[in-house]
């Protein structure tokens, strides 16, 4: 075994953010442990002003404490859900006590950075007035407020510095085996990319999910009508990570059929050849009928002949009804696994779209639409299954807006009678 390997895989999985192209980056690692480096040194990766303060912020101890509302709560000595009202940033670094390691999935639904959104910086050493005014819920005599303008020189760096630390302290949170998705759309999407590579390491990206929003183009668009976000997705270790499965609708289970009347149930027939060339796995094939058959230019069978022979005599492999085409292999519905691979293209058919959110939040509300863009719970239902959430795990949203993450895991409680929490 070799020790210096093995070392370096394990601190990998501690910090996988300090690594570039599969290299320790000393300076980065020694900035995560709090020390002070010369911000001049920059290694390969995504830079921008401000970057250097990110671990700082993340070191600096929190100055909070979370105090118990038992009025606004429900069934307060009982329940296992929070619902935590403050900066997100203070509570992260509250929650890393309790929470370390503890949390199944996280979904975030973060400023998208349109330029309408207030990004606030992060300063604890400001009073609680000056916080008010940042984030423009005072209008005092020294009052201003300000959105995030596309003029301003630092609009990208602004949106980066709010999320590194947020998204840093959210990854110490996840179970090994925990899974983190992050909604956002082209303005930000790129930079986002690169920021979670360098956070959850490249090695535990699992997939960027495109979900149609929005079904009806518009006719006003400058250019292309805009109709999907993106869900990234990442883990906390790829190797401990399983997808869940979705499950399987009356369509395609239809697409299995019993034409030879087989005792083994329903069938659907798969392709028997593979692009990948073998010259073991390229051999003539005889149909019942006479025929002989055999793989296309640059394909050969996807088994040997030996084994060919065996799925031959357990009446595996289908040549037709007149016995006189090209074999292909059959595939029973009683032994494929329970639920199908999700794939990376979410269309409002299946989970919902922006309108479907908002009318859902209008229906809680009286009719008024208190929050922008709220997400469909159907969307979020499809994030728990994929995301493998089982019944006692934990879920957490630290951009909370319409709580559709919590909606949704308290859905599923009450159809399976689970005991997900959320916070």
């Amino acid at each position: 075994m070799d020790i210096t390997e093995e070392k370096k895989n394990q601190l990998k999985q501690l910090f996988p953010e300090v690594f570039r192209e599969d290299k320790v980056d000393f300076d980065h690692l020694k900035r995560v442990l709090g020390e002070w480096v010369d911000p001049g040194k920059e290694r390969f990766g995504l830079q921008w002003p401000g970057k250097a303060e990110c671990m700082k912020t993340i070191q600096q101890p929190s100055i909070a404490t979370l105090q118990p509302d038992r009025e606004e709560s429900v069934n307060f000595d009982d329940t296992e859900n929070l619902f935590i009202e403050g900066d997100n940033l203070e509570v992260l670094k509250l929650l890393q006590k309790s929470y370390f390691g503890k949390v199944k999935m996280i979904y975030i639904d973060p400023p998208y950075n349109t330029g309408n959104e207030f990004i606030y910086p992060d300063n604890y050493t400001e009073s609680l007035d000056t916080y008010l005014k940042y984030t423009g819920q005072k209008d005092a005599e020294g009052n201003w407020q300000s959105t995030n303008r596309d003029t301003e020189g630092r609009f990208h760096s602004k949106w980066l510095n709010m999320m590194y630390p947020r998204l840093f302290l959210a990854k110490n949170l996840l179970k090994d085996n925990g899974v983190i998705f992050i909604s956002i759309d082209d303005h930000e999407m790129a930079n986002l990319k690169k920021v979670c590579d360098e956070i959850f390491g490249e090695e535990n990206f699992i997939s960027t999910i495109i979900w149609q929003r929005a079904f009806s183009p518009k006719n006003d668009a400058k250019f292309l009508s805009d109709s999907h976000d993106y869900i990234l997705m990442y883990s906390k270790d790829s190797s401990k990570f399983e997808a869940g499965r979705l499950e399987r609708t009356e369509d395609q289970d239809s697409r299995y059929k019993n034409i030879d009347n087989d005792p083994r149930g329903a069938w659907a027939s798969g392709d028997l050849t593979v692009k990948t060339y073998s010259e073991k796995y390229d051999y003539p094939i005889e149909t019942p009928s006479g025929r002989t058959v055999n793989p296309s230019h640059g394909s050969c069978w996807r088994v040997s002949k030996e084994k060919f022979e065996e799925l031959v005599e357990d009446n595996r492999i289908w040549f037709g009804v007149n016995g006189n085409n090209v074999p292909r292999i059959k595939r029973f519905l009683s032994e494929i696994q329970d639920g199908i691979v999700p794939t990376t293209l979410w269309l409002h058919e299946d989970v919902g779209h922006n309108q479907e959110g908002r009318q859902e939040v209008k229906k809680l509300f009286d009719d008024r639409g208190y929050f922008d863009g709220p997400k469909p719970i159907r969307l979020l239902e499809r994030i728990i299954k994929v995301a493998n959430v089982q019944e006692d795990d934990i879920i957490l949203d630290f951009f909370a807006g319409s709580c559709s993450a919590a909606h949704s895991v308290l859905k599923q409680n009450h159809e399976d009678g689970g005991n997900r929490k959320f916070i």
